[in-house]
């Protein structure tokens, strides 16, 4: 398939995001990721959603590597720093999983504490529930894995129908409308960043498509498989939803019923943030996933 590479130059001067870039080719397409903290530290998994990228972290990743955590952040293929196939077509919920799982594969990761949300979860979930073996824990924020059984909220359907149909398709202006933090100007720049052009769009276009909306949706057989998987699930399973997101809001409830590593813990609520709660309460969710791998 064809892909593009958005110049480093993009890159340059971003606020708060000084990573040193590291690399790995998965499936042909080169895909970055943040790598902070020591080696032998706790690996803990960041995984973004759409359409945002690593730069998503940056206020998390210091203070869970200070904290002795292996941190590692990848940009999904179409986003952030890595390669950006160039069609919608090109994009598919099995790809995605078969990537992301090719990638903790050729880092050889173990022990994971995975944080996921948004499209993080949908990839993040499924990838932990067909790899167990390399997974400690799982912390969900704003995120689930629909099989298509269950009704969409509005505010989705609204959002699907944006991505699909409007000519327009302001990244960082996206991001904005999901926090509750007025952004600056540099911030919503840094977010615009990997897409120079709608050229490099096709991943961020494609993704709402992509949702399992009805029950025989390409994705809807392998999250049923999925789902089972949890509802046997032992290991420890957070939920860290915020209260201010109109997407997902009532989200954590079918996980804290059905996961057995849910049942009996004290999960948390993160309050006055918006759908991108990495954004409006960065710190505070790091420090919720220290004390997560601390007493668990």
């Amino acid at each position: 398939m064809k892909s593009l590479r958005t110049p480093e130059s993009r890159f340059e001067n971003l606020p708060d995001y000084d990573f040193r870039p590291n690399y790995v080719e998965v499936d042909g397409l080169r895909v970055h990721f943040v790598d902070e903290g020591p080696r032998d530290g706790n690996v803990v998994l960041l995984l973004h959603g759409e359409p945002s990228w690593s730069y998503l972290y940056r206020y998390m990743v210091p203070p869970l590597a200070a904290a002795g955590c292996r941190v590692i952040a990848p940009d999904l293929p179409g986003f952030g720093k890595s390669d950006k196939p160039t069609r919608k077509s090109d994009y598919s919920y099995a790809l995605h999983v078969a990537w992301m799982t090719h990638f903790i594969e050729a880092l050889d990761l173990n022990e994971i504490t995975l944080f996921c949300q948004d499209w993080g979860s949908l990839i993040g979930l499924r990838v932990a529930a067909e790899n167990e073996h390399r997974f400690a824990r799982i912390a969900l924020g704003n995120g689930g894995m629909p099989t298509g059984d269950q009704e969409m909220p509005k505010a989705f359907r609204i959002w699907r129908a944006f991505a699909r149909f409007s000519p327009w398709f302001p990244i960082g202006k996206i991001i904005q409308s999901g926090t509750i933090t007025e952004l600056s100007d540099d911030i919503v720049a840094a977010y615009n960043a990997p897409f120079p052009s709608s050229e490099y769009k096709a991943g961020a276009r494609a993704f709402p498509m992509l949702v399992p909306t009805t029950p025989d949706d390409p994705a809807s057989d392998a999250n049923r498989a999925a789902w089972k998987k949890f509802a046997a699930w032992q290991k420890p399973f957070l939920t860290t939803f915020s209260n201010r997101d109109p997407i997902t809001r009532g989200g954590e409830m079918p996980w804290q019923e059905t996961v057995p590593g849910a049942k009996d813990r004290e999960h948390v609520k993160i309050k006055n943030a918006g759908h991108f709660l990495q954004e409006d309460k960065g710190p505070e969710l790091a420090g919720v996933l220290v004390k997560f791998i601390r007493e668990s």
